[in-house]
């Protein structure tokens, strides 16, 4: 196994609690009410999951390789990804902050949290895209058999570590678990079939 499919098979996860995340936005806006239990469960999801768990991986490891390949942070896809890293974790942080508002009885924390679930779920889709179709080709393609081989070990060593918090099977469960709970509808135009970015990766 490559150190890229272990990304693409994060990303499959984070895309069951994209869909959730979106057919629950739905339901609790025509229900006018917010389930704050099952919002606080997928910021953590993201939080711990997606962020600290999946991006921490590319971040301190797939970017750097690729920098030392000669790949620019400022303007190029390295860059582009640390970008919508940080755009996505701003968007849950104002998930976060409206559950605290409706929690303390301002209704206005109900709009405010669909409004960023809106935000977030095509923001990371795009994202995943991008690197499964685009900046993980390139990822193939730059690394030598040995510099994958430690990209791995790298990434093994990340997992051992989250592994003394949490089970390593934790939130893939907890994702499985929110994707039954809120499936996803077939009215939403994300399928789930893999789209490529363009053949020249214009999504940079």
């Amino acid at each position: 196994m490559k150190p890229t499919e272990i990304l693409e098979n994060e990303h499959r996860i984070i895309e069951q609690v994209l869909s959730a995340l979106e057919t629950m936005a739905d339901q609790n806006e025509s229900s006018k009410k917010l389930d704050c239990g099952a919002a606080r469960d997928m910021i953590e999801f993201f939080r711990m999951f997606a962020d600290r768990f999946h991006h921490a991986k590319e971040e301190r490891h797939l970017f750097a390789c690729l920098e030392a390949h000669g790949m620019p942070r400022d303007g190029g896809p390295t860059g582009v990804m640390l970008s919508e890293h940080e755009m996505g974790r701003e968007f849950v942080a104002k998930m976060d902050q409206a559950v605290n508002v409706y929690e303390h009885g301002n209704v206005a924390g109900l709009k405010d949290f669909v409004k960023a679930a809106r935000s977030y779920v095509p923001l990371l889709r795009e994202h995943i895209q991008k690197e499964d179709h685009c900046l993980f080709a390139i990822t193939n393609q730059s690394l030598s058999r040995a510099e994958q081989e430690n990209l791995m070990k790298a990434f093994r060593e990340e997992e051992a570590q989250s592994a003394r918090e949490k089970p390593l099977d934790y939130y893939p469960r907890k994702a499985q678990e929110l994707a039954r709970r809120f499936p996803a509808c077939a009215c939403h135009s994300q399928d789930g079939a893999p789209r490529a970015c363009g053949s020249s990766c214009g999504g940079f």
